[in-house]
């Protein structure tokens, strides 16, 4: 997706903010495709700056209300458009934009060198409609993306959805066996990463279809609901899991660091068990995926109904592992602090079921 090329986490706010201006529903899209439908092309800055005024020329001033047929209106002129950065106003037009010549393209059109040396200087999202090509490109720092028809986007999304849903059912398959693994205490390293494998193979094809949704707009509305109802519990799953078996203190920081080692795997590494094995901190060679380990508890107690994340937290710092959980009576459950009766025996009974549904 066009969000793999942007360089920081800014740029890619940005595109996606832009992205989200331009897909269809909106006001901005009906006027570019309007401008389309005319066989007129069009140069129009998002934004407004000391940078853009100093690289204008000629032109006049109108900041006027943003509507769809005074863009179309507009294109006829030579010369681009200024828009606010928010696309509610129409600010100037007819400007001729002088940018820094030196700044590297490869564009070869005049209009589309302009826009994209423009986005580079002033930092503010470009749109170049052209008349030969019928076309709309969209610049935004240095990145070029041309807007497609829905038709189009949708063919991929479905491909990318069919995708997840495969996924997604693989996912469900290991997180079921490592669970079962954890009330039986046999987890070794291996069942560790492959769980953390199929999530964050999860998260990634669902972040591709989340960009995809962005530039479909409201057409876009089904493959939404889609996507939410496959990714629930995704983003959980991975932290859960990270908390369970860092072999350093559960805490943020260190949460942060095993997903963000993960996340840098490229698809190639994400496929080899020793490397997630690395970014949990639980390497040690091939040898090493056959060691055991024992999860905190933290995927085990959030099975249970009901209870909240503080509760959660004192029983697993309280118990240490799943097996001294799973192993105490209520009195013992009851006696962790902010623990009463009722709920240690809803706690006691939860994961007394969890253990005979385990062994039917």
């Amino acid at each position: 997706m066009a969000t793999q090329h942007l360089t920081t986490p800014e740029d890619t706010e940005l595109f996606l903010e832009t992205l989200a201006a331009v897909a269809p529903g909106t006001a901005l899209r009906d006027g570019l495709t309007r401008i389309l439908m005319g066989a007129t092309g069009a140069l129009i800055v998002l934004g407004n700056s000391d940078v853009i005024e100093n690289m204008s020329g000629g032109g006049f001033t109108i900041d006027v209300d943003f509507t769809a047929t005074r863009l179309r209106e507009l294109a006829k002129m030579d010369g681009a458009i200024i828009l606010s950065a928010n696309a509610d106003k129409i600010l100037r037009a007819g400007v001729q934009l002088l940018p820094d010549g030196s700044l590297p393209t490869e564009e070869t059109g005049t209009r589309h060198r302009t826009a994209d040396r423009v986005a580079q200087q002033a930092g503010f999202p470009v749109l170049s409609v052209s008349k030969s090509m019928r076309t709309i490109a969209l610049y935004v720092r240095g990145h070029r993306h041309v807007l497609e028809d829905s038709s189009a986007i949708l063919s991929r999304a479905n491909q990318a959805l069919a995708t997840l849903e495969r996924y997604k059912f693989r996912l469900d398959e290991v997180s079921s066996v490592l669970s079962a693994l954890e009330i039986e205490d046999m987890v070794t390293v291996r069942d560790v990463a492959a769980v953390a494998q199929r999530l964050e193979m999860v998260r990634r094809i669902a972040a591709e279809i989340s960009d995809y949704v962005v530039e479909l707009g409201t057409d876009g509305r089904l493959l939404s609901l889609q996507h939410e109802e496959l990714v629930s519990g995704v983003e959980e799953g991975r932290t859960l899991i990270v908390r369970d078996h860092v072999p350093v203190a559960a805490d943020d920081v260190n949460v942060d660091s095993v997903l963000n080692a993960l996340d840098s795997l490229s698809p190639p590494d994400l496929l080899d068990f020793e490397l997630i094995a690395n970014a949990f901190g639980l390497g040690g060679g091939s040898e090493g995926l056959d060691t055991a380990v024992t999860p905190r508890g933290y995927r085990l107690l959030t099975r249970v109904p009901r209870l909240p994340d503080f509760a959660i937290e004192r029983l697993v710092d309280h118990f240490g592992d799943a097996q001294r959980l799973l192993a105490a009576t209520s009195d013992q459950l009851q006696a962790v602090d902010g623990i009463g009766d009722t709920r240690a025996r809803s706690i006691r009974d939860s994961l007394s079921r969890m253990v005979e549904s385990n062994f039917r």
